[in-house]
């Protein structure tokens, strides 16, 4: 299995597509598991897809991948690239599910196997809850690869606690005029460098771990003697709790609020991409730890991973309230998650599949009849 799994990475990671464009990498794993005797789930509103083993009770126990790649500037072309490891993820959860046919289990709890579309904007996790795979689901369990700043290569975390975070965009409308005569006009560029440095002394009562910065402003034509009526902007939130994120927002439109009045313009904007932070639950961190104790042994267990980085992966538990946790899997990676060149320790595939592999087994309860 060991070079089926290399196999399947690499073809995966050679074909990405981005977020609701799925189909081919959906299709492949459908046909990968139906060759291995699954009844694959598919969906018209998305790509995702689920696969269930059917346990002595209705109780489902479920397990989550991710399928899309990220679309990023790569030399000098805009395209989907696997930089944030869903090609492993996806591979990973594949192959455990692959083993576990071969295998004579008695669950006696269903095990569902969930292939997420669209994490990268933060829809694919609200999509799969709309179509109705968290049903019957209690415990939910995901793995991420980590960058080596964060848990080790050859080591697990059985929680990553991600922050939350959230994207504004919006568009400045000011009063276009001649350079020269400026004063006649209302210079959209301004109004957003203002907007920059109120986010830049903006504070928070709950915690001091947060960040809000302007990502994208586009404004202007060619000519350089024409003052801009217009200024398209995005910005990017994150907080490490919910609460800390609810009051970002507020901050944030109050600020948006108080330009739009000192102005005198309109400032039309909309929050988009909502994730939320994690909301660590003791059983399936336990479950986690058995498992990763038991593949790496104890020396191979990090107790967490905290990280500034977001996962729509907590939007289940937000919105169905279901325990979960996703744990971390080092893997050397270096430059970091979303680096164009983002590299990590193949080897860790094999391990992430057996850490997977023992975690289904105990989350599900199951008693192994034999090979």
């Amino acid at each position: 299995m060991k070079n089926d799994i290399y196999k399947t990475y690499e073809h995966l990671h050679t074909y990405p597509e981005s977020s609701s464009e799925e189909k081919e990498t959906s299709a492949y794993i459908q046909k990968k598991l139906e060759d291995a005797g699954y009844s694959v789930r598919t969906f018209s509103e998305h790509y995702g897809l689920t696969a269930e083993l059917q346990g002595a009770s209705s109780e489902v126990v479920a397990f989550r991948a991710d399928l899309d790649a990220v679309v990023q500037w790569m030399d000098g072309e805009l395209k989907a690239n696997h930089s944030c490891g869903h090609d492993a993820h996806s591979t990973m959860l594949l192959y455990t599910a692959l083993a576990l046919k071969k295998m004579n289990i008695k669950p006696q709890k269903t095990i569902r196997f969930l292939f997420q579309p669209s994490e990268e904007t933060g829809a694919g996790a609200k999509q799969m809850i709309e179509s109705g795979c968290l049903q019957n689901v209690t415990e939910l369990y995901g793995m991420h690869v980590r960058p080596e700043w964060e848990v080790e290569d050859k080591k697990a975390s059985p929680v990553i606690l991600h922050g939350s975070a959230c994207a504004v965009h919006g568009i400045v409308h000011g009063v276009q005029a001649h350079a020269s005569r400026p004063e006649f006009g209302k210079n959209a560029i301004e109004i957003a460098a203002d907007l920059v440095q109120m986010l830049r002394g903006l504070r928070l009562t709950k915690t001091n771990d947060y960040s809000v910065k302007m990502t994208k402003l586009q404004a202007g034509g060619d000519s350089t003697n024409v003052i801009p009526d217009e200024a398209v902007f995005a910005l990017d939130l994150r907080a490490n709790t919910n609460e800390a994120m609810d009051e970002l927002k507020s901050r944030v439109e109050h600020i948006l609020s108080h330009l739009t009045s000192m102005h005198e313009v309109a400032i039309d904007y909309h929050f988009e991409g909502r994730t939320y932070a994690a909301v660590p639950n003791v059983h399936t961190i336990q479950i986690a730890t058995q498992a990763i104790q038991s593949v790496l042994g104890d020396d191979g267990l990090v107790s967490v991973c905290e990280t500034k980085g977001a996962e729509d992966f907590h939007v289940y538990t937000k919105e169905t309230g279901v325990a979960s946790t996703m744990i971390g899997l080092g893997c050397g990676l270096k430059h970091g998650l979303h680096h164009p060149d983002m590299i990590f320790n193949k080897e860790a595939l094999l391990t992430g599949t057996n850490i997977y592999l023992t975690l289904v087994l105990l989350a599900s309860k199951a008693e192994v009849q034999g090979e």
